[in-house]
Protein backbone atom coordinates (compact mmCIF):
# COMPACT_ATOMS: atom_id res chain seq x y z
CA UNK A 1 0.00 0.00 0.00
CA UNK A 2 1.51 3.67 -0.65
CA UNK A 3 1.58 6.40 1.60
CA UNK A 4 -0.53 8.26 -0.62
CA UNK A 5 -3.45 5.73 0.09
CA UNK A 6 -2.98 5.71 3.27
CA UNK A 7 -3.07 9.17 3.54
CA UNK A 8 -6.43 9.37 1.59
CA UNK A 9 -8.03 6.66 3.46
CA UNK A 10 -7.11 8.14 6.50
CA UNK A 11 -8.31 11.67 5.18
CA UNK A 12 -11.41 9.38 4.15
CA UNK A 13 -12.01 8.02 8.23
CA UNK A 14 -11.61 11.45 9.36
CA UNK A 15 -14.09 12.96 7.52
CA UNK A 16 -16.43 10.18 7.78
CA UNK A 17 -16.30 10.08 12.06
CA UNK A 18 -16.57 14.06 11.52
CA UNK A 19 -19.66 13.44 9.15
CA UNK A 20 -21.20 10.87 11.58
CA UNK A 21 -20.77 13.35 14.26
CA UNK A 22 -23.17 15.95 12.88
CA UNK A 23 -25.30 13.42 11.59
CA UNK A 24 -25.69 12.14 15.40
CA UNK A 25 -26.31 15.60 16.34
CA UNK A 26 -29.39 16.10 13.91
CA UNK A 27 -30.46 12.63 14.57
CA UNK A 28 -30.57 13.14 18.39
CA UNK A 29 -31.77 16.90 18.23
CA UNK A 30 -34.65 15.17 16.46
CA UNK A 31 -35.10 12.72 18.32
CA UNK A 32 -35.51 15.30 21.79
CA UNK A 33 -38.09 17.47 19.95
CA UNK A 34 -40.32 14.38 19.11
CA UNK A 35 -40.07 12.28 22.59
CA UNK A 36 -41.03 16.23 23.65
CA UNK A 37 -44.34 16.00 21.71
CA UNK A 38 -45.36 12.99 22.92
CA UNK A 39 -44.57 13.84 26.55
CA UNK A 40 -48.52 13.98 26.90
CA UNK A 41 -49.10 10.34 26.11
CA UNK A 42 -48.15 7.90 29.32
CA UNK A 43 -48.01 4.94 26.96
CA UNK A 44 -48.03 3.59 23.74
CA UNK A 45 -49.39 3.33 21.56
CA UNK A 46 -51.71 6.34 22.42
CA UNK A 47 -55.46 7.75 21.24
CA UNK A 48 -54.73 11.18 19.80
CA UNK A 49 -57.89 12.81 20.77
CA UNK A 50 -56.40 12.47 23.88
CA UNK A 51 -54.01 15.51 23.41
CA UNK A 52 -55.03 19.14 22.50
CA UNK A 53 -55.22 20.36 19.11
CA UNK A 54 -51.71 22.32 19.86
CA UNK A 55 -49.93 18.90 21.28
CA UNK A 56 -51.46 16.71 18.31
CA UNK A 57 -50.05 19.77 15.57
CA UNK A 58 -46.65 19.34 17.72
CA UNK A 59 -46.27 15.76 17.71
CA UNK A 60 -47.58 15.80 13.51
CA UNK A 61 -44.29 18.28 13.19
CA UNK A 62 -41.70 16.34 15.19
CA UNK A 63 -42.94 13.00 13.36
CA UNK A 64 -43.10 14.29 10.23
CA UNK A 65 -39.24 15.89 10.92
CA UNK A 66 -38.54 12.75 11.90
CA UNK A 67 -39.75 10.67 9.15
CA UNK A 68 -38.24 12.87 6.69
CA UNK A 69 -34.70 12.73 8.68
CA UNK A 70 -34.98 8.95 8.08
CA UNK A 71 -35.43 9.35 4.76
CA UNK A 72 -32.96 11.32 4.14
CA UNK A 73 -30.04 9.69 6.34
CA UNK A 74 -31.19 6.69 4.50
CA UNK A 75 -30.76 7.55 0.70
CA UNK A 76 -27.04 9.41 2.01
CA UNK A 77 -26.21 6.09 3.71
CA UNK A 78 -27.65 4.17 0.61
CA UNK A 79 -25.01 6.04 -1.54
CA UNK A 80 -21.88 6.31 1.23
CA UNK A 81 -22.02 2.65 1.50
CA UNK A 82 -21.71 1.63 -1.91
CA UNK A 83 -19.22 4.66 -2.89
CA UNK A 84 -17.07 3.01 -0.05
CA UNK A 85 -17.18 -0.53 -2.35
CA UNK A 86 -15.63 1.44 -5.17
CA UNK A 87 -12.84 2.95 -3.60
CA UNK A 88 -9.51 1.89 -3.94
CA UNK A 89 -8.73 1.41 -0.10
CA UNK A 90 -7.86 -2.17 1.17
CA UNK A 91 -10.33 -4.18 2.45
CA UNK A 92 -9.18 -3.96 6.17
CA UNK A 93 -9.61 -0.17 5.38
CA UNK A 94 -13.18 -0.48 3.83
CA UNK A 95 -14.31 -2.67 6.61
CA UNK A 96 -13.34 0.37 9.07
CA UNK A 97 -15.22 2.85 7.06
CA UNK A 98 -18.04 0.02 6.92
CA UNK A 99 -17.60 -0.87 11.30
CA UNK A 100 -17.88 3.48 11.28
CA UNK A 101 -20.86 3.63 9.29
CA UNK A 102 -22.79 0.31 11.23
CA UNK A 103 -22.10 2.20 14.20
CA UNK A 104 -24.21 4.93 13.60
CA UNK A 105 -26.88 2.91 11.88
CA UNK A 106 -27.28 1.41 15.19
CA UNK A 107 -27.81 4.29 17.28
CA UNK A 108 -29.92 5.98 14.67
CA UNK A 109 -32.08 2.92 14.54
CA UNK A 110 -32.96 3.06 18.02
CA UNK A 111 -34.18 6.51 17.11
CA UNK A 112 -36.39 5.90 14.16
CA UNK A 113 -37.58 3.16 16.01
CA UNK A 114 -39.71 5.94 17.69
CA UNK A 115 -41.68 6.32 14.54
CA UNK A 116 -43.20 3.06 14.97
CA UNK A 117 -43.15 2.70 18.72
CA UNK A 118 -44.77 6.28 19.77
CA UNK A 119 -47.68 6.23 17.36
CA UNK A 120 -51.18 6.89 17.83
CA UNK A 121 -53.62 3.99 18.00
CA UNK A 122 -55.02 4.54 14.40
CA UNK A 123 -52.32 5.24 11.84
CA UNK A 124 -52.60 5.65 8.58
CA UNK A 125 -50.63 3.56 6.34
CA UNK A 126 -47.27 5.45 5.00
CA UNK A 127 -46.46 3.63 2.36
CA UNK A 128 -42.94 5.99 2.19
CA UNK A 129 -42.23 5.36 5.50
CA UNK A 130 -41.89 1.65 4.95
CA UNK A 131 -40.21 1.70 1.28
CA UNK A 132 -37.24 3.60 4.20
CA UNK A 133 -37.46 1.25 6.25
CA UNK A 134 -36.77 -1.44 3.92
CA UNK A 135 -34.18 0.16 2.14
CA UNK A 136 -32.32 1.16 5.87
CA UNK A 137 -32.54 -2.39 6.26
CA UNK A 138 -30.79 -3.27 3.15
CA UNK A 139 -28.32 -0.86 3.62
CA UNK A 140 -27.64 -2.23 7.04
CA UNK A 141 -27.34 -5.84 5.26
CA UNK A 142 -24.99 -4.47 2.32
CA UNK A 143 -22.76 -3.05 5.41
CA UNK A 144 -22.81 -5.80 7.56
CA UNK A 145 -21.79 -8.43 4.26
CA UNK A 146 -18.83 -6.07 3.57
CA UNK A 147 -17.29 -6.26 6.74
CA UNK A 148 -18.00 -9.88 7.72
CA UNK A 149 -17.51 -10.69 3.63
CA UNK A 150 -17.89 -14.08 1.85
CA UNK A 151 -15.60 -15.95 4.01
CA UNK A 152 -17.23 -14.87 7.09
CA UNK A 153 -20.97 -16.43 5.82
CA UNK A 154 -19.12 -19.79 4.43
CA UNK A 155 -17.27 -20.39 7.75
Amino acid sequence: MTDQNTAAFEKARTGLWTSLQKHLTAVYGAEKTFLKATAFAETFPFALHSASEEEQAEYASARSTLRDLYTDETTQLDTLVKAIRTKGYSEDQKKQLYLLILGYMDIAASVFALLITHVPTKMPEDEELTATQDKFERVLKFARLNVKGISGLLG
